[in-house]
């Protein structure tokens, strides 16, 4: 039962077996050296594949002064299917040739005899038969390195074909994010101004009630797709759509990671709306990604306070201390913070201080987007 368990191992004994077979129709038990070196080389062949030419070696004694065969070749063909020195695996087979072909013991071999026309047949079927093992063995050894390349060149296809389905997949939620958000997004941004005005303008209690309903629906509902066209144009292996928004609970990290000396002041009350605590996160984060842009060596304060019915986010930063760099900027951050915060029923006022820093204030009512 082990032995299936180790088809190698199974093997192995095979060959054990063949050979001391092999040796026991061709070697004389009363001749005891070469019995001797016929059981060597036989057991030998236990050791062929993690020691192969070491095996080769103790199964020539075999070739030299017995007529045994097996176990000899089959040493030769495990070095051949395990080496890639060609001139090893030939200078093996000629000396197994030279040890099959040269009569023991050698004092018995005359020079005349060497240059008749049988003992060079014989010589050119030894060296044939010697050929085969290394032939065979590198043939078994080119197949299983073709076995393993063609996997290779599988697994890459595989590997190729799913990207370029990514690929595809990403193009298409591109193209429907962009669809998303210069669509649905301004015309759901449309009803909310619209119910906003009406919300204003209108004189009757229920209608403004409506109004009011209606615009803060349009407002989340924005929200929510303006973080399902982020999930859609992410085309990563991250998983986008497992990632939380984030919340004023993320604000220290996001001041300590922010690269400039910075110092959070908070006073929030509980369970505020996540769309207020987006707000509140974005606009710090502009902010301070504008000091650290425009006011090289700066400081900066975060302060988010909370007073009678609205949330005040204020970020101030002191005069730079070096030259800035001009870098590029589309220069919609302050105006997308204006957007988000005039949805939201808010407002976003920024300028220069008189210390000559710089300050951003943010407004968002917490009673009304509750």
């Amino acid at each position: 039962m082990r032995l299936r368990q180790h088809p190698d191992l199974l093997v192995d004994v095979g060959l054990v077996a063949a050979a001391l077979a092999d040796a026991w129709a061709h070697v004389s038990i009363e001749d005891q050296p070469a019995a001797t070196c016929a059981l060597v080389g036989s057991l030998a062949l236990m050791l062929r594949r993690r020691l192969p030419l070491t095996t080769f070696l103790l199964t020539l004694p075999t070739a030299l002064v017995t007529d045994a065969v097996v176990a000899p070749m089959a040493a030769l063909y495990t070095l051949s299917f395990l080496s890639r020195h060609r001139f090893l695996l030939a200078g093996c087979a000629l000396i197994y040739a030279v040890s099959d072909f040269m009569p023991w013991p050698w004092s018995s071999m005359d020079a005349a005899e060497l240059g008749q026309t049988n003992n060079l047949f014989h010589l050119s079927y030894t060296l044939a038969v010697a050929a085969a093992p290394v032939f065979l063995g590198q043939l078994v050894q080119a197949r299983r390195e073709l076995s393993l390349r063609l996997a290779d060149i599988s697994e890459a296809r595989e590997h190729e074909r799913l990207l370029t389905a990514q690929s595809v997949l990403a193009k298409e939620r591109a193209q429907l994010a962009r669809e998303m958000h210069d669509v649905v997004s301004h015309q759901v941004s449309l009803i909310a101004v619209q119910a906003g005005v009406l919300q204003v303008g209108s004189q009757d209690a229920e209608t403004r009630q409506a109004a009011a309903t209606i615009r803060r629906l349009s407002v989340q509902t924005l929200d929510e797709l303006r973080h399902m066209v982020n999930v859609l144009r992410a085309s990563g292996s991250s998983p986008t759509e497992l990632t939380p928004q984030p919340s004023l609970a993320d604000l220290r990290r996001l001041v300590d990671a922010s690269g400039i000396e910075a110092k959070l002041e908070t006073d929030l009350p509980d369970e505020l709306p996540p769309t207020v605590q987006r707000a509140v996160y974005r606009t710090v984060q502009e902010a301070l990604t504008n000091v650290r842009k425009h006011a090289p060596g700066a400081t900066a304060t975060v302060r988010v306070n909370h007073r009678g019915d609205a949330l005040y986010t204020t970020i101030t930063n002191t005069a730079p201390t070096r030259q800035a760099f001009a870098l590029p900027s589309a220069h919609h951050g302050l105006v997308g913070l204006a957007q988000r915060a005039e949805l939201l029923g808010g407002t976003v006022t920024s300028g220069p201080t008189a210390e000559g820093g710089y300050e951003l204030c943010l407004e968002l009512p917490v009673g009304r987007n509750r």
